[in-house]
């Protein structure tokens, strides 16, 4: 039978959408929740089976590092055990050819040393690698020492001239710096220092270096002289001999000056004033020497002495090279003390650098310094000896010295106390020699002995006056070192001229240049006046008033001309503007004195001494007698007079034209007026007797005097 037929879930969910809905999400909930509740049981399962298993591996791999560790370790100590023995042959042998391989040999037996003393200090080992160590630091300092010995050069003296005078060439010219040491080497000296510092804890080498590099120093400067020496004496000048072989397209240097060179001139001078200053008496062709023109002037004389009295080789010439190359030598002294310095910072420590390069330059700076106080104390001598030629030497090396002194001052920089003082103490003692010298030049101008015999017999410029007016030029070339030196002397009222508080500086030694100006002019006024009253006090010698009166004509024209031809005149008018005027003055004067002796001749026939006679009346014998006397005493007296002053000189050609003329002049007309009156008036029978000479012939005489030759 059939039931009835219940309603089903179809036809529920087709009554109720929305249970159906929620009935699959809860369906679909629980299958999820039930597969991760899977899969979460399983992997905690698979955790505790694999950790277990990783932990067991970390552990596993922990003891290998361990004990390869170990290994390693073990390894490296047993190296330090071999060290010794692995380095000990190549430590014996040396560094030499091998520094690099040497100095890695060093760096493991530093390492072995440090390891024994930190972990083994009374390990037999220690000691051994300690003394190998210290083998192969002596080692390094005898390689170090070995370098610099084999391969630092002394400096030839055409490369140092070459470097001085670089200065005075083309600016297309590079100065080409010095190689003290081959490039390998020095970079080997270099490794080695650094090593001696920072891991042989050593010193010593700094010794080795500036002992080593201070004799090559010396010996270079000592090497210029001794070039100078052999130089002037087969050629008369020092030269650099790489300088002719410069290529045609390089351009081609100034020739060194010689600044030294100055008494020359002054010993030419002194033989021609006995000689009415041209080699002969009479004439003169000299002409007072340029101031300015120091060494064209030098150059010039030194020729002509030459010519004349063949080539000279005493003392002067001695003292002219030792004095060129002294002022080259301190030129070559700041050169290579510069060059060393840049070669010392490569090598030495910069803490140490300072202290090392006073220490290397002391030998050579000491022997400039000693040979400068030997020149200062030999001016003194000479200023014992009243011979100031020779305290001229000073003058071209104070100069040099204080142009000198600002790279002196820079080389010296970080250098003791005592170092650096050293120069302004040299330059201190010349100034104060030059200033003595001058002042002892000009009392010794006032105080020249008048001698007779010393006095030229024919009254031409006396030696005392060439000298004084030859030493005043050279002191033109040197103005403002003679400008120091008599300044260095004024704060001691040596002169009378107030200081101007423009004209000093803070330092007690500087001056302006104007100041020092009028210094020097009112020195050279000075030494003018002094030789001016000793000249008149030596012209008393003379018996005759008229040479007395040629003597200091020929003197003061001298001076003269002297001022005029040079700058001397300018400087001198600086304090002293009337001295040209001056001099001419007594000049002219002179030559008024002169003239006067001539008033014994023609007194004899001056109007005013003759008494007029009547034409056509017969005269009495003592009229005739007295006519015959005057005619008498014309002639002796011209003859005498013309006789005696024909040996007389008057060296300016000018001068000695001027003074014949005039005299010419007043004896002509005053003989012709008198000839003319006289020579046709009957007073005697022989006639030639007494007329001797026509008026013509009594101007011949007179242009025949000062002239031997004539």
């Amino acid at each position: 039978m059939l039931q009835p037929r219940r309603p089903g879930l179809s036809a529920f969910c087709s009554s109720s959408p929305f249970f159906l809905l929620s009935f699959c999400t809860h369906l679909v909930r629980l299958t999820l929740v039930s597969i991760l509740s899977s899969f979460e049981s399983r992997l905690m399962k698979l955790e505790n089976s694999i950790i277990p298993v990783h932990k067991q591996t970390e552990n596993l791999q922990r003891l290998q590092e361990n004990v390869e560790k170990t290994l390693s370790c073990l390894d490296h100590v047993i190296s330090y055990y071999h060290v010794a023995s692995d380095t000990e042959k190549i430590i014996r042998e040396g560094p030499t050819g091998r520094l690099e391989e040497y100095l890695g040999s060093m760096a493991k037996i530093q390492k072995a040393v440090e390891y024994f003393q930190d972990n083994s200090p009374d390990s037999p080992e220690l000691n051994k690698v300690k003394l190998l160590f210290e083998r192969g630091k002596e080692s390094l300092e005898s390689e170090f020492r070995s370098l610099m010995t084999r391969h630092s050069k002394v400096v030839s003296p055409v490369l140092i001239l070459d470097l001085i005078s670089g200065e005075d060439e083309l600016e297309v010219q590079e100065e080409m710096p010095l190689e003290h040491l081959p490039e390998g080497v020095l970079l080997d000296v270099v490794r080695i220092s650094r090593w001696l510092v920072d891991y042989g804890h050593n010193q010593d080498f700094m010794n080795v270096y500036y002992q080593i590099r201070s004799s090559q120093l010396d010996r270079s400067i000592k090497g210029l002289k001794e070039h100078f020496r052999k130089s002037s004496s087969s050629s008369g000048v020092p030269y650099s001999p790489a300088i002719p072989n410069k290529r045609k397209d390089t351009p081609t240097k100034k020739p060194i000056k010689r600044p030294g060179t100055i008494r020359k001139a002054q010993n030419l001078l002194k033989q021609y004033s006995q000689h009415g200053l041209d080699g002969k008496k009479g004439g003169s062709n000299l002409i007072p020497l340029e101031g300015h023109e120091h060494d064209f002037r030098v150059k010039h004389l030194s020729e002509a002495l030459n010519d004349k009295h063949g080539p000279l080789a005493g003392r002067d010439d001695m003292l002219d090279v030792e004095t060129d190359a002294y002022i080259h030598c301190v030129s070559a002294f700041v050169k290579l003390a510069q060059s060393e310095y840049q070669l010392l910072t490569e090598i030495i420590p910069e803490h140490h650098q300072k202290k090392t390069f006073d220490s290397l330059i002391q030998d050579a700076l000491d022997g400039l310094m000693l040979e400068g106080e030997n020149i200062v104390s030999a001016a003194r001598k000479a200023i014992v000896r009243h011979d100031f030629s020779a305290v001229l030497t000073v003058f071209p090396i104070l100069r040099h010295l204080k142009q000198t002194k600002p790279e002196f001052d820079q080389v010296l920089q970080g250098t003791a106390a005592s170092t650096k003082n050293k120069l302004p103490g040299l330059i201190t003692s010349m100034e104060t020699v030059g200033a003595k010298a001058l002042e002892d030049f000009a009392d010794n101008i006032k105080n020249d002995p008048d001698k007779e015999y010393n006095m030229p017999k024919d009254g031409t410029v006396h030696e005392l006056t060439s000298n004084a007016i030859l030493f005043l030029q050279q002191l033109l070339d040197f103005q403002e070192t003679a400008g120091a030196m008599l300044a260095s002397q004024v704060l001691g009222d040596t002169y009378n001229i107030p200081l101007d508080s423009r004209e000093t500086s803070s330092s007690a030694t500087s001056y302006s240049s104007e100041f020092s100006k009028r210094l020097l002019s009112t020195y050279m006024c000075k030494v003018l006046g002094n030789l001016q009253l000793n000249l008149l006090s030596k012209s008393k010698v003379y018996e005759d008033p008229a040479l007395s009166a040629i003597f200091l004509h020929n003197n003061y024209n001298y001076i003269l001309k002297a001022l005029e031809k040079s700058e001397l005149i300018q400087l001198v008018a600086v304090t002293q503007k009337t001295a040209e005027r001056s001099y001419r003055e007594h000049i002219e004067q002179q030559i008024q004195t002169y003239q006067r002796s001539w008033l014994k001749v023609t007194d004899y026939i001056t109007e005013k001494t003759v008494p007029v006679f009547q034409p056509g009346v017969k005269l009495r014998d003592k009229e005739r007698q007295m006519i015959k006397e005057r005619f008498k005493g014309f002639n002796d007296g011209l003859e005498e007079l013309c006789k005696i002053q024909k040996a007389w000189a008057i060296p300016d050609t000018e001068q000695r034209d001027k003074i014949r003329q005039a005299q010419k002049h007043i004896v002509k007309e005053t003989y012709g007026a008198f000839l003319h009156r006289y020579g046709s008036v009957p007073f005697t029978k022989n006639p030639e007797k007494y007329i001797k000479y026509r008026v013509e012939q009594v101007g011949h005489m007179i242009d025949r005097l000062f002239d031997t030759s004539a």
